[in-house]
């Protein structure tokens, strides 16, 4: 049998264990998501419960909410969240799409093509955040049978925001290597249909760490240009 020494030591280190720090990112994941979450990282600075910075409080918390990346500022804020995530996640979705819409690259459903967002016929068009990243359609029938195979139609997606502001980046080298010529074969990627430009594969794992930071570099960038 432990005694209360051993089970006090043993208390502290499952609460040691508890979070996984990723060394120099400033992140930490739950010991039950050792790994990042698929689809889009959390693509705001704040916490998605409290609405504090991610970094108050030390490294920010990374939690896989259904395979949904959801970031919060300490590991008190996920006892929270995992009471009400609906009601939290619509606030934060609010807040998506407000930030997403103006870089949308699309005028018609993502489903539908020959739909023109808004029309007369359809009325207003149905916003959904999927996975951290905003998609648009004509009617809640598109939204069924986008679920049945988003990666096809994010992929449009994906295409439509590289045609519409390569043309416009203002960047020459790599957004995480600055001092890295982006090359004649640089990884072009999309987040929070936003183009970001990296020289290879490692630094987009570098990006995900911290989005909204280096999409600050951009917007710098943008604006010393024009």
């Amino acid at each position: 049998m432990l005694n209360l020494k051993s089970r006090t030591w043993g208390s502290r280190l499952l609460a040691a264990m508890a979070l996984v720090t990723i060394a120099g990112t400033g992140l930490a994941l739950t010991e039950d998501n050792a790994k990042m979450p698929k689809g889009d990282p959390w693509p705001l600075d704040t916490c998605a419960v409290s609405g504090e910075k991610l970094d108050s409080m030390g490294d920010a918390v990374v939690y896989d909410h259904e395979g949904r990346d959801v970031r919060f500022c300490c590991k008190g804020c996920i006892g929270a969240f995992k009471k009400n995530p609906d009601e939290y996640l619509a606030k934060a979705d609010k807040q998506i799409i407000k930030q997403q819409l103006k870089s949308y690259p699309l005028e018609t459903c993502v489903v539908m093509e020959s739909e023109v967002l808004g029309s007369d016929d359809m009325g207003e068009p149905v916003n959904l955040v999927y996975k951290n990243r905003l998609v648009r359609f004509c009617c809640k029938g598109c939204v069924r049978k986008f679920k049945k195979d988003p990666t096809a139609y994010l992929a449009k997606i994906d295409q439509a925001v590289i045609k519409q502001q390569m043309k416009d980046y203002p960047l020459e080298n790599c957004l995480v290597m600055e001092d890295e010529s982006l090359g004649e074969e640089p990884i072009n990627h999309v987040f929070a249909n936003r183009l970001v430009r990296f020289c290879c594969k490692g630094c987009l794992r570098k990006f995900d760490k911290n989005p909204v930071a280096y999409l600050a570099k951009i917007d710098l960038a943008s604006d010393k240009k024009n």
